[in-house]
């Protein structure tokens, strides 16, 4: 098999779907969506990824079947290819592992199939350009090319200045927004995907967990699936301008904040608002509580703080910053 020629394909197809929901040509976007779909070069990638490069790839779901031989993962190839269009999503092994830095909390995560893994990943290369090119600019989280480094600078471009105007911070994190997505928001934002259906199957594949059996899934997306995270962002998206947040369109100044609004940097489901006042902050507090519950989503922690020191400190995950910020 000659990865690279499989790989090239792939990626000038999610290149042409991107440029085309850029471009506002929606049928041309759809019709690209189902050329990937049905792409035998997007499906071997996919399994390549599931099967080899993924760090789950040894764990297995309910079925307990994983593909770590080459002709385990020929015939998979050519399993998931056949079932494209009538493959019937598995419920996922519920199962929970400490969460890092406090060992002694868990968090639950949802291990599809593999079968279903593969899927994932076929569908989320024909999802993901699409969205990327209406993400707004600030969402650094599960995203290709981005990273936690990338949302501690925009921080700081935006506090490290001595005539920086937006001295108050406000800190939010969402409480368990993977088990909490709304499905009926979620499935309306996709619009007509192709691959909708499908997607739906999987929210509502249901959970099964040792001890206490199959339960069904009325709401969330479990942590452990392939395009759970890019089904987050897509059921986040619209916080920043919820928030108050624009942006220029024109000019040489395009694309940066307008004066006096508020900008909101958000990693996955931890979120922080810079403002100009105290008042501005609280604004944008009930802004956010009001978007964010009608999607079945609640924040367990807004905390407004005022920039009083030169130095502040800034953590997302395992990475940490020094941040100088306005006094």
């Amino acid at each position: 098999m000659d990865w690279r020629v499989a790989e090239e394909q792939v990626r000038r197809l999610r290149g042409r779907i991107f440029k085309a929901v850029q471009e506002g040509d929606w049928p041309k976007a759809r019709n690209l969506q189902k050329l990937m779909l049905r792409s035998r070069a997007n499906t071997l990638i996919s399994v390549r990824q599931v099967t080899q490069r993924n760090a789950g790839r040894k764990t297995a779901g309910i079925d307990g079947v994983v593909n770590l031989t080459s002709s385990d993962r020929a015939e998979m190839a050519g399993r998931v290819h056949a079932t494209i269009r009538t493959w019937q999503p598995r419920a996922v092994k519920r199962v929970h592992i400490p969460k890092a830095g406090n060992r002694a909390k868990l968090r639950p995560l949802g291990i599809p199939v593999i079968v279903d893994r593969c899927h994932q990943a076929r569908v989320r290369n024909a999802l993901e350009p699409e969205w990327e090119a209406r993400f707004e600019p600030r969402s650094y989280g599960f995203r290709p090319g981005r990273s936690c480094q990338d949302a501690i600078q925009a921080i700081f471009q935006a506090t490290c200045q001595k005539t920086a105007k937006r001295a108050w911070i406000l800190d939010a994190d969402l409480a368990a927004a993977f088990d909490r997505i709304d499905h009926s928001r979620l499935l309306e934002a996709l619009g007509s995907f192709p691959a909708r259906d499908m997607i739906r199957d999987w929210l509502k594949a249901g959970v099964f967990e040792a001890g206490k059996g199959f339960s069904p899934t009325e709401e969330g997306s479990p942590q452990g699936g392939v395009i759970s995270p890019l089904l987050l962002n897509v059921a986040l998206h619209g916080l920043e301008e919820a928030a108050g947040v624009r942006y220029r369109t024109d000019g040489v100044h395009a694309g940066e904040t307008v004066a006096g609004c508020p900008i909101v940097v958000r990693y996955a489901d931890d979120m922080i608002a810079l403002c100009h006042s105290q008042k501005q902050t609280q604004q944008v507090k009930v802004r956010l509580a009001e978007w964010l519950k009608p999607r079945g989503l609640v924040s367990t922690k807004t905390r407004p703080q005022s920039c009083t020191s030169r130095e502040g400190s800034i953590s997302w995950g395992s990475t940490s910053a020094a941040i100088p910020t306005a006094s």
